[in-house]
């Protein structure tokens, strides 16, 4: 699962008991080397489907971790693009890397549940980073990101199908989830990551709440399962004109 440069079990080990943000500074530099980060095939499937849709002027990337994200962007939007993360060293890491000179990019160290811009983006996209909100913060995470966009802004993300009850994948997330909620019952601070919390019904009542309308598409490139229900759907929530 890791890469050879990837992170040693024990640094693994201090990292997920350290708090969420001391946890991803501690990563930063060896994130893109693990399992965490977004396939490049997610990537280059959203990008593809947003270039069929755009372009866009401003683009944010919202919890922009090392900067994958980003890249897609950089290839849909015109006028500028912005990574926001409450990590500084996964920021470090996203400015070192090589950027082509348009469009400007920009980064900002913030909490996405309270994001510092005004109405200022036509995209918002955000890749692999759910887990790290409890269900009961949705409101307020999908609150801000509609404070963010223009009328008519977009707000989009991949979801993967829930694996099944009778795979391998289906019972290691849920001892993963398990083996978090037993670690922050005994110790502190927490640390917020879990696979199985971020379910695409509940998230479609509170991307309406928020005043989104929603679309969903499946994104062709991953195939459909046996019951012919897509693998991987991108969702497009959009603020009304």
């Amino acid at each position: 699962m890791f890469r050879p440069e990837g992170p040693s079990l024990r640094e693994l080990t201090v990292q997920a008991l350290s708090s969420v943000e001391r946890g991803y500074d501690l990563l930063a530099p060896k994130f893109d080397h693990t399992p965490f980060r977004t396939p490049d095939a997610v990537l280059d499937s959203v990008a593809a489907a947003l270039a069929r849709s755009g372009p866009y002027d401003q683009g944010l990337d919202l919890c922009c971790g090392t900067g994958a994200g980003m890249e897609v962007l950089a290839r849909v939007c015109r006028r500028g693009v912005t990574g926001v993360d409450f990590s500084a060293g996964m920021l470090d890491v996203a400015r070192d890397r090589a950027w082509p000179s348009a469009p400007p990019v920009s980064w900002v160290r913030a909490d996405a549940r309270a994001l510092p811009f005004a109405p200022a983006f036509d995209l918002v996209v955000s890749f692999g980073a759910f887990g790290h909100f409890l269900p009961g913060e949705l409101p307020r995470l999908f609150t801000q990101v509609r404070s963010v966009l223009r009328s008519g802004g977009r707000f989009v993300f991949p979801v993967l199908a829930p694996p099944r009850p009778t795979s391998a994948a289906y019972w290691m997330l849920l001892g993963f989830d398990a083996a978090m909620r037993v670690r922050n019952a005994l110790w502190r601070p927490p640390f917020v990551m879990y696979y199985r919390a971020f379910r695409l019904g509940e998230v479609r009542r509170e991307l309406e709440r928020a005043g989104f309308r929603l679309d969903l598409a499946a994104l062709p490139e991953f195939g459909r399962r046996d019951d012919g229900s897509a693998r991987v759907r991108l969702v497009t929530a959009r603020v009304a004109e």
